[in-house]
């Protein structure tokens, strides 16, 4: 997920060859640390757009427009006094420096040829953009940094513009075999750790993938590398540094199950071979894509960029949405295991009540027998026929000592009875909360959010506001829909309440139902239709279903309980989601539903 010098190479190439030579036409400024250029070629007008926003700095050619302010920025009535309809004629990257110098001609107010570079710093919270003259003077830009807030480099108009030495790193592009090993064995590290720390350009992503490469562990120390261990090592990172020198870059995204979590110009071998046949593009829902580790290429860096951060964006932004929701499962959740912990800690303390009304009994029946002051008392147990030990009271006489354990047999007997009505009550609840921790965790979209926070307020973690009372929000979620390979029509609730509208609603007697054994997870319902019977195939497709939408998706089998809804009962009073069935089927299956053909409606 880094935004490496090796990234930027890439998007250096693809600029090199889509933009230079062209014109600058338009130049705005839609936030306050973002550019978007709009340049003219003879095949068209291409869009490219830099962000120094320092929780996402970014270089691309976007496919779309950002809308601009009405007033511009004074950075951006600067570039348009200078730049527009300039040209580009060079657009380039100092090493592998995380750098991007674009150069273009101009005529100023005299009619005089007139060369400027934009300096684009992709550099995390330091990134920035900068307007230098021909002679690498600071013009201005869009970022201000003083000798208050950076003691190596001013980053001010007048200033003369140069990369700030931060690190002590050799190029990757220019090192030989014996600097190699030098810089490696010079660091008593984690392999990789001393690559990205070695070398510019190199993230730690990258520098896993070589260590995968060349077959070495990437956390074994560099100390422990034997000379076979450096030349495989060396020859994974030249095979790298000539793709880079010859611009022959495979940008491609790496996907665990269906969530984008890396990204890389080069291919990422150790999340597996890429999948054309995997979905790259718009759509969210985790049903379309594989199980697992997969990559997907993409055609141009820009591309890859583009969707990435759209679909991490998507994620980030229900993340962020549902944090207030998980808060409340979460502590509720803790609460209630600690209750449940404590009940059977004291249910446990209940279980010598029935020792204690038979040592009652016995000394009714053989009291007579113990002497006065006596610390204990042999008798035989006639449920057992053996002889136990009964300790006594010395103080107390045999009748009292027995009404004491009668005593103490009653009170752990009231206990036991209320434990085992409340301990029932707690473990529902803490099954519930865990089955909308993973309902949570499936939500795609504000709406079924929505459906949770319905069913929160309705369970009494969260109030409904004065204005709403008796109001119920309007629910727009649907289940999941598929269509098996054998044309069947599958459904998958999102949620508890989708899970009842789909078993005792849209189900009917005949249709089949699959839920994760024992785990919390999604009601499944296949509609049979008119068939007598389904296909083998339908069956594994919808147990798939019912594992990948459960708390065990990732796991390498999950056993999947199956019944005709004819079967599955709602007891009366029970939470949303829950219910019982007595006949079933089982089948423990993988939670792979690449394969299953979703439904868009």
């Amino acid at each position: 997920m880094a935004f490496d010098g090796v990234t930027i190479a890439n998007v250096v190439s693809e600029l090199k060859r889509e933009l230079t030579g062209g014109r600058l036409y338009k130049i705005a400024q839609p936030e306050a640390d973002e550019l978007l250029l709009t340049i003219k070629q003879p095949d068209g007008t291409k869009k490219l757009l830099i962000s120094a926003q320092a929780s996402l700095p970014l270089l691309y050619l976007p496919g779309e427009s950002k809308p601009s302010p009405m007033t511009a920025p004074g950075f951006c009535m600067l570039l348009r006094k200078h730049l527009q309809n300039g040209r580009i004629t060079g657009i380039s990257q100092p090493g592998l420096e995380r750098i991007v110098h674009i150069d273009v001609e101009h005529l100023d107010e005299m009619g005089d040829l007139r060369r400027k570079t934009l300096v684009v710093e992709i550099m995390g919270k330091h990134s920035n953009i900068i307007f230098c003259d021909s002679e690498g003077t600071i013009i201005d830009s869009i970022k201000h940094v003083s000798a208050a807030v950076s003691s190596l480099r001013e980053v001010l108009p007048g200033k003369a513009y140069f990369i700030a030495a931060t690190q002590d790193k050799l190029d990757a592009l220019s090192t030989d075999g014996e600097a190699f090993r030098n810089a490696l064995s010079a660091r008593p590290q984690p392999v990789f750790k001393a690559l990205y720390g070695s070398f510019t350009g190199i993230s730690p992503v990258l520098a896993q993938e070589l260590c995968y490469e060349a077959g070495i562990d990437a956390d074994l120390p560099t100390a422990a590398l034997g000379d076979s261990d450096y030349e495989g090592l060396y020859g994974a990172f030249s095979r790298m540094a000539e793709a880079i020198r010859q611009e022959r870059f495979s940008p491609n995204i790496a996907y665990t199950d269906g969530s984008p979590v890396e990204f890389c110009a080069l291919p990422l071998t150790m999340y597996g071979y890429g999948r054309q046949d995997a979905p790259s593009t718009d759509s969210v829902n985790p049903g379309e894509k594989p199980a697992g580790d997969y990559t997907v290429p993409y055609g141009s860096m820009s591309a890859l960029l583009e969707h990435y951060y759209a679909e991490k964006n998507v994620l980030t932004h229900i993340r962020q949405k549902s944090a207030d929701l998980r808060r409340i499962v979460q502590t509720a959740l803790e609460r209630n295991v600690k209750k449940y912990d404590l009940q059977l800690r004291q249910m446990k303390d209940t279980e010598k009540r029935d020792t204690y009304r038979i040592y009652g009994e016995l000394l009714n029946t053989y009291g007579y027998s113990a002497e006065p002051g006596a610390k204990s008392l042999q008798a035989l147990n006639y449920y057992t026929d053996e002889t136990v030990t009964i300790p006594l009271d010395p103080t107390l006489s045999a009748k009292e000592n027995a009404q004491k354990y009668f005593d103490r047999y009653g009170k752990m007997k009231r206990t036991y009875e209320a434990l085992s009505q409340l301990t029932v009550e707690v473990r529902e609840e803490i099954q519930h909360l865990e089955s909308v921790s993973t309902a949570l965790d499936i939500a795609l979209y504000e709406e079924d959010l929505a459906q949770i926070k319905e069913e929160l307020t309705e369970s009494g973690y969260i109030r409904r506001k004065a204005g709403n009372r008796g109001k119920k929000q309007k629910i727009t979620s649907r289940p999941f829909h598929y269509l098996s390979s054998d044309g069947f029509h599958m459904y998958v609730g999102k949620n508890n309440f989708q899970n009842d509208e789909l078993t005792f609603k849209l189900a009917t007697g005949n249709d089949w139902w699959f839920h994760a054994k024992q785990i919390p997870g999604s009601h499944v319902v296949v509609k049979t239709g008119n068939a007598q019977e389904l296909p083998d195939r339908t069956f594994e497709e919808a147990a798939r279903l019912a594992a990948y939408y459960s708390k065990g998706r990732g796991q390498e089998k999950v056993e999947i309980d199956y019944v005709q809804k004819k079967h599955v009962k709602k007891p009366n009073g029970a939470k949303p989601g829950f219910v019982v069935y007595y006949t079933n089927y089982s089948m423990a299956i993988d939670s792979d539903i690449s394969g299953i053909q979703p439904v868009n409606e």
